[in-house]
């Protein structure tokens, strides 16, 4: 042996009897049971000391023993023909005593009650045959036998429900932990869909409003240069800068609450529908509002501002300068709160690449049971959006009526 491979050699830990394949563990145990029934076979027990014809049948009914897994019925039948064959012709009976009883609780392990309660039947009968000849010896005897034939197939029947119970109980806890995982993509997929709407409204209501605000001070600076009206100008300039302020400070409210989810929400919640005054009163745009209707859940009013704002938005960006109407109100007879917002331009048609209010505003009369359609006028130019929001849920119960923030909106 060369020597600088003997430190290696020797470190390498044995295998140990567990880590062999279940063919190999079979294998030697048959083995085992073979030196046990040979030991006892010259030893003790009743019957003849085993002849050449008897150590065959022997130590050849331990050979099956090898597949008992694999065909545990098929190893049964035949070492019962070699047990039977050797108890006939009166040779050591304790001596494959064992290698029966291990074959018994195999089959019982692997099988139904009802298939190792026939099994067990029909050994016990066949033991019963061939004692009879005894006469009230072999009776005694076969009532022993049949307590250790009862007792190996009511253990592996035992180990059998077991193991059957541990699996099904490691099956249901990788379910629950397939299912926890589930709900926590699910989460976070909606916390996702949630800051990209957050973010669009804040985003793009601001930058809307910037742009409006911007083109008025233009307006006024290219009108009359030789009369300028440096109070509109300073007007416009400071409404510009007053929405980055508050924008500015929402969005920091928004990233701190996504920084640290456990900090509590600082963020205030959406005005509703009375918002809707300050709402168009900033939107850049001529708007005639109507709002009917009182006593509105929080979260369908939070739903309804968002939808009146993103129409907004979308009107003023892509329908130049635009009219708007915007009607907001609750109709009884269908428990619901419908919204209709309509302009003459061009409405959300614009050439641009499209966007996500569309689909943030339906998202949001969905989270309320609700709709939106959305399209251009049949009536003529402009655009028209139209929602219909349930005031309460399928139970019965009105949205959003618990305390704090709705629909997880940001202000």
């Amino acid at each position: 042996m060369n020597p600088v491979q003997a430190p290696i050699t020797a470190s390498r830990p044995a295998r140990s009897l567990a880590s062999l394949d279940p063919l190999r563990q079979d294998a030697l145990l048959a083995a085992g049971l073979a030196v046990l029934a040979s030991a006892i076979a010259v030893t003790v027990g009743s019957g003849r000391h085993p002849d050449a014809l008897g150590w065959a049948l022997l130590l050849g009914l331990h050979v099956p023993l090898v597949w008992r897994r694999r065909a545990p019925l098929t190893v049964l039948a035949v070492m019962i023909t070699l047990i039977a064959t050797y108890h006939q012709l009166d040779f050591n009976h304790s001596a494959p005593t064992a290698a029966s009883m291990v074959v018994l609780y195999t089959v019982a392990v692997t099988g139904g009650a009802r298939r190792t309660a026939f099994i067990g039947a029909a050994v016990v009968t066949l033991m019963l045959l061939l004692k009879i000849r005894h006469g009230m010896a072999g009776v005694q005897v076969s009532f022993q036998i049949t307590g250790w034939i009862v007792s190996m197939l009511v253990l592996g029947g035992y180990i059998r429900v077991h193991r059957e119970n541990a699996a099904a109980a490691v099956e249901r806890a990788e379910r629950a932990e397939r299912t926890r995982e589930e709900e926590a993509r699910r989460r976070v997929a909606e916390e996702r869909l949630r800051i990209a709407r957050d973010l669009h409204d804040l985003l793009a209501h601001t930058i809307t409003l910037i742009g409006v605000q911007t083109s008025v001070a233009a307006h006024v600076l290219e009108a009359d240069p030789e009369r300028l009206d440096r109070t509109a100008v300073a007007k416009a300039l400071d409404d510009i800068a007053e929405t980055c302020r508050t924008a500015r400070g929402e969005l920091r409210t928004t990233l701190e609450v996504l920084r640290d989810p456990g900090a509590p929400d600082g963020r205030d919640p959406l005005p509703g529908l009375a918002g809707l005054d300050e709402l168009v009163k900033s939107a850049g745009a001529r708007v005639e509002l109507t709002v009917r209707g009182d006593g509105v859940p929080p979260a369908v009013g939070a739903a309804a501002y968002r939808i009146v704002q993103e129409a907004l938005t979308n009107a003023v960006r892509h329908g130049g300068r635009a009219d708007l109407t915007v009607r907001v109100g609750v109709y009884e007879e269908e428990s619901a709160l419908r919204v209709h917002v309509v302009d003459d331009g061009t409405g959300g048609a614009g050439d641009g690449p499209p966007g996500f209010g569309l689909v943030g505003m339906r998202e949001r009369a969905r989270s309320v049971g609700g709709r939106v359609d959305a399209g251009p006028r049949s009536d003529g130019p402009g655009f028209e959006v139209s929602a219909m929001l349930p005031l309460r849920d399928r139970a019965g119960d009105e949205w959003g009526t618990g305390p704090g923030r709705t629909l997880g909106e940001t202000a």
